[in-house]
């Protein structure tokens, strides 16, 4: 059973009545999935997602929704190590993630192949064949990405507290996300 009532959430994710849904709540619909239950609520559940990530939206609008959350998260996550925390850090994974998910919501009416639940590295690639971004570049933040991800899981298995690394371990990698993010929102990561 699902924790509220199917139509309560598609009212709610649809923002009919002039309420519902915040932009932040539609990111993470972007990496949403039915994945066990009954099977007509996971249909319902797959179009109403794909209906929500294809809603004309003012793109400016979106923008300035994603960099606010983005500077509440760095606000929530601050940082004193001395070291580059992967996951929260600018030019870090969650940059990359926000970078996807602001794609996913600003071109999915148009661009019908950004709504596939595929993965950053893949959507990156897509975003980057569909020319909204830099091929070049998508490939290159593609490759920062999952060298993040990689130095993430071996620290995890470390037992590591935090997914920290000295910062010239991954300048490279940094600089290609920040990159990204400049020439996605047209400004430095918050």
């Amino acid at each position: 059973m699902p924790a509220v009532p199917i139509e309560a959430f598609e009212h709610y994710q649809r923002r009919e009545g002039g309420s519902g849904a915040w932009t932040w709540e539609h990111q993470a619909l972007t990496r949403a999935r039915f994945i066990a239950g009954d099977a007509a609520i996971g249909e319902r559940f797959e179009r109403l997602r794909n209906e929500v990530l294809s809603m004309p939206r003012d793109a400016d609008l979106l923008a300035e929704d994603v960099l606010e959350m983005r500077r509440r998260m760095l606000e929530g996550h601050p940082n004193r190590s001395g070291l580059l925390d992967l996951k929260h850090d600018r030019g870090g994974m969650v940059d990359v993630e926000f970078i996807v998910q602001f794609l996913v919501l600003a071109h999915a009416q148009t661009q019908p192949r950004l709504l596939g639940n595929l993965g950053n590295i893949a959507l990156l690639r897509i975003a980057g064949e569909l020319g909204l971004i830099d091929a070049r570049l998508a490939g290159e933040a593609a490759d920062a990405y999952r060298r993040f991800r990689k130095l993430q899981h071996e620290l995890r298995l470390n037992n590591a507290p935090y997914a920290r690394v000295p910062a010239d371990t991954v300048a490279g990698e940094v600089a290609t996300v920040k990159e990204l993010w400049r020439a996605v929102f047209a400004t430095e990561a918050p």
